[in-house]
């Protein structure tokens, strides 16, 4: 199997132009790039470790890239119950940008979760989807559910 590095770049580009757009970012792909790293690093932090390998061997090289990068197993992961505290955890991962980047808004916060897991179910089957649901803290589930047969 050879591997094409730059396909996998050109791919990647094509998904974060498209993403930003989706985001209403206009061409700001760094902001959409930050966004997309911090909502799926604030995921894997919440499922567990085998959900999450199931789920990166759905997506494409240049996804797998984004949510792998800087993971590290943790045995316990952290107690998030409600949607503001996944809001808080994914502007965590977002560090200082997230003041910009999500306005501390979170309703803000909120849209782009949903338009994240609308755009990534074109990679994701609806098993797996409903697998992530069904692991979710109950005031989570809307997060997936919502947005599981887009």
């Amino acid at each position: 199997m050879a591997l094409n590095f730059n396909q996998y770049a050109v791919e990647g580009n094509t998904f974060l132009k498209n993403y930003a757009k989706e985001m209403n970012l206009g061409d700001d792909t760094k902001k959409a790039g930050r966004i997309l790293s911090a909502i799926l690093h604030a995921l894997r932090d919440i499922i567990p470790t085998t959900e999450s390998l199931q789920l990166i061997s759905q997506f494409p090289m240049f996804l797998k890239a984004v949510y792998v990068n800087g993971w590290t197993l943790k045995k316990d992961r952290p107690k998030i119950k409600q949607m503001a505290d996944f809001i808080d955890l994914v502007r965590k991962y977002d560090g200082p940008s997230a003041i910009n980047d999500f306005e501390y808004n979170d309703d803000v916060a909120e849209q782009y979760i949903d338009t994240t897991f609308i755009l990534l179910r074109k990679y994701i089957s609806l098993g797996e989807m409903e697998d992530i649901r069904d692991g979710l803290p109950k005031d989570l589930k809307t997060m997936i559910y919502s947005n599981i047969m887009f």
